[in-house]
């Protein structure tokens, strides 16, 4: 069949957008690493680099055998719940699910096990990553991304047989991706326990502050940065037919979706900023980063659906969900050293409620319908569009949250029971760097300054007996 000039123009640059939006989503990697060696100790800064990799290149075999498969999988196998089994690639013929397509979906299936990486940073044994990282990216992430962004899957606003009319809206991924990985993290965190010394015998909270505020500080830019491929990128077709501008695509859409995360971001970053400093007396720069991260998953499912000025609200709410599960983990005794269980659970679940209220009927349909003329959908509540929308999001919440907690939370389990989850306590003590990798990321005084008060005293005291 002969393809016009035309087409083929807009085909490549489609796939070029696409390209560009993977490459700029895998730079999250980059980011996520920066983060989370700047948020350990500097005993650990080796292990959680190597967890980093890990979760990249482990990523790419399982998503490429499986995941790929589980989440866009289309033929005699396919069903609501789970698509096609094995071997996507070769299975799939619709060129929709072409190589490009694939690379941007790999990016975020990734990205979903660096989240749960930092739940359980600075006691986890190296093998139990890569058990739990195959599993979670190859199986566990593609059946939820099955369910919202796959044309058949129960969720998908894009299916032919719509949830109470709707489907529920998770443009970019705040449950797909982020509440999925926080609540992963949760039962790995849970289950392992407290790192040693993170609470004294009264239970009250011991500081245990990341070594590198310069890294935390870097890797939180590359992730602003890599967002900008997340949500903006999600339109996956920049140039596609519109009944009233033909010529106009996602040109606007895009722009719009990029300044609502930038908004959101920004209000969040803001009002932690403040928050916290009248919880705690000073200005700090970790808790404002953290901040301005949450903002932007809580943004992520409906950073298309928007205006700007709602951004601005899922922002400062979410800086307030953040801010107040930090308090109550500290109060349960909960201990996940990059905050990701409350940041990405939190802040993802928060970010589904709030597509639910405040998505506009124009932009949905500008998203999901080509803005096609004369179509009706459900949309945000306080914008006069009923509950179908909120409470499709409700439904996703749940149904995340409950996937998530059967598969991953006996995996953790199973490998706890096996003793090839948690490291011992004289290794964490000594830090991971020494006792699994051969030696410190840092030479010299760093080493030594990386070691608590406590340790330092318990080999004196072994030394003596």
């Amino acid at each position: 069949m002969e393809v016009s000039w035309e087409a083929s123009v807009a085909d490549s640059i489609n796939t070029v957008y696409l390209l560009f939006s993977a490459y700029l989503v895998f730079v999250m990697q980059l980011g996520f690493a920066m983060l989370c060696a700047g948020s350990v100790r500097a005993k650990n800064a080796m292990n959680i680099m190597l967890t980093n990799v890990v979760d990249a290149v482990v990523g790419s075999i399982s998503y490429y055998l499986f995941g790929f498969a589980f989440a866009f999988g289309e033929g005699s196998h396919s069903n609501p719940f789970i698509g096609t089994y094995f071997f996507a690639l070769k299975d799939i013929p619709n060129s929709t699910y072409d190589y490009s397509y694939f690379l941007y979906q790999w990016a975020f299936a990734i990205a979903v096990a660096g989240i749960t990486s930092g739940s359980i940073a600075e006691r986890t044994q190296f093998s139990a990553y890569l058990v739990f990282s195959f599993f979670l990216t190859g199986f566990v992430y593609p059946i939820v991304a099955h369910w919202v962004w796959s044309s058949s899957g129960w969720l998908s606003p894009s299916s032919s047989d719509l949830l109470f009319g709707s489907g529920a809206i998770d443009f970019a991924g705040s449950g797909v991706v982020h509440l999925v990985g926080g609540i992963a993290g949760f039962w790995g965190s849970f289950i392992e326990g407290p790192r040693a010394g993170r609470f004294d015998a009264f239970g009250k909270a011991v500081p245990m502050r990341g070594h590198n505020a310069t890294l935390v500080v870097l890797g939180t830019f590359l992730l602003w940065f890599g967002w900008f491929g997340f949500n903006p990128g999600s339109f996956d077709k920049i140039l596609v037919s519109y009944p009233t501008a033909s010529n106009q695509g996602n040109w606007t859409a895009i722009g719009r979706t990029a300044v609502t995360t930038t908004l959101a971001g920004s209000t969040a970053g803001l009002v932690t900023l403040f928050g916290r400093r009248l919880l705690v007396g000073h200005w700090d720069a970790l808790d404002v980063c953290n901040g301005l991260l949450g903002g932007f998953v809580a943004i992520t499912s409906g950073c298309s659906v928007v205006e700007p000025w709602a951004a601005i609200i899922c922002g400062f709410v979410s800086a307030w969900v953040l801010i107040g599960l930090n308090i109550a983990a500290l109060k349960l005794k909960f201990d996940d050293p990059l905050e990701a269980t409350q940041l990405h659970g939190g802040c993802g679940a928060w970010g589904l409620i709030f597509t639910g209220l405040f998505a506009k009927e124009e932009f949905v349909i500008q998203a999901y319908d080509s803005g096609e003329s004369g179509v009706s959908r459900p949309y945000g509540l306080f914008m006069g569009g009923g509950w179908a929308l909120l409470g499709a999001q409700v439904v996703e919440v749940l149904a995340i949250v409950g996937w998530v907690s059967v598969t991953m939370g006996p995996l953790f389990y199973a490998l706890h029971k096996l003793n090839i989850l948690r490291i011992s306590v004289d290794e964490e003590m000594a830090g991971l760097d020494i006792s699994s990798h051969g030696g410190y990321a840092y030479t010299g005084h760093h080493a030594e300054e990386s070691r608590p008060r406590f340790y330092t005293d318990y080999m004196r005291l072994q030394d003596q007996s």
